[in-house]
C-alpha cells in the first residue's frame, strides 16, 4: 500500500466526534512516520443539525496550531443515508488519491468510534500480506454498559478468535476490489455488510482479525434504525 483514504461519516455526532478525530490523528501520524504511505482522512457531515461542523474545524485548527497537518478534508451531504454518506467520501478520495487503486487502502470507522493508535499500521500490515479486505472487531464502550453487561459481553468475545461480523467502524478495502465489487450503495444501514457480501462474490480475499479492535459506541439507541446499537439492544438489554 502506497496510500490510505480514512473515510468517516457523520450524523450528528458532535459529543464523540472530537474523540474519534483525535484517535484517527494518532493513528495517521503513526503510519507516516512508519514511512511508504500517504494519509488523508475524509469526514462526510451528513443531515447534520447539530455542531459536528465546528468539531471538525475546532480538531483541524488545534492540528494546525500545533504544527500538524490535520490531513482532513470535510464534506458535507444531506441525504440522512449512511451508505451514500460512505460512497461519497469514497468517490471523493480516490478522484483526489493516488491512480492506483490496487495500491491505495480504504479504512472505514464511524463517529462514535475510536480507534487505536497502531490501527492504520496494523490495516496495512494485512493489506501488505496479501487481504483485499479486512474485517475489524470492535467491542462496545464500557462506560456505557453496566458491569453485568461488559462481563457477558466479554464472555461472548475470545480474545484471537475474530468472528468474522461486519462493521462499518473497522472495515478495510482494497481500493481495486471496491471499485470492482460496485461500491457502497445508498442505504440507511448494513451497507458495510452488502459490500463485503459483492466482495466475496467477486473472489476478493477477506480476512477477519482482531488485531485492530476499535471502540464504539455502547449506546442502545444509534444514528440508524438497527445498527450496532440494535444488535447491543438484542443482545444485551436484558443482561
Amino acid at each position: 500500500m502506497t496510500h490510505v483514504a480514512v473515510v468517516v461519516p457523520v450524523r450528528d455526532e458532535e459529543v464523540l466526534l472530537g474523540r474519534c478525530l483525535a484517535a484517527l490523528g494518532a493513528a495517521r501520524d503513526a503510519l507516516l512516520a512508519r514511512g511508504g504511505c500517504t494519509v488523508d482522512v475524509v469526514v462526510v457531515l451528513d443531515a447534520c443539525r447539530d455542531g459536528s461542523a465546528e468539531v471538525v474545524a475546532r480538531h483541524v485548527g488545534a492540528r494546525v496550531a500545533a504544527g500538524a497537518d490535520s490531513g482532513v478534508r470535510v464534506l458535507h451531504l444531506d441525504a440522512g443515508d449512511v451508505g451514500r454518506a460512505r460512497r461519497t467520501g469514497v468517490a471523493a478520495a480516490l478522484a483526489a488519491g493516488p491512480t492506483d487503486p490496487a495500491a491505495t487502502w480504504l479504512a472505514c470507522t464511524d463517529a462514535d468510534s475510536v480507534v487505536t493508535a497502531d490501527w492504520l499500521v496494523q490495516h496495512v500490515r494485512l493489506a501488505d500480506t496479501g487481504a483485499d479486505v479486512v474485517v475489524g472487531t470492535v467491542h462496545p464502550d464500557p462506560a456505557d454498559l453496566t458491569p453485568a453487561q461488559w462481563a457477558a459481553w466479554r464472555a461472548a468475545h475470545v480474545p484471537g478468535r475474530p468472528n468474522g461480523h461486519v462493521h462499518g467502524a473497522n472495515l478495510g478495502v482494497r481500493a481495486s476490489a471496491y471499485l470492482r465489487a460496485g461500491g457502497f450503495v445508498p442505504a440507511p444501514e448494513h451497507e458495510d455488510v452488502d459490500l463485503v457480501a459483492r466482495l466475496r462474490a467477486t473472489g476478493a480475499r477477506v480476512v477477519a482479525s482482531d488485531a485492530v479492535d476499535v471502540r464504539t459506541s455502547g449506546r442502545a439507541a444509534g444514528r440508524t434504525p438497527g445498527g450496532y446499537a440494535g444488535h447491543l439492544r438484542a443482545t444485551l438489554l436484558r443482561v
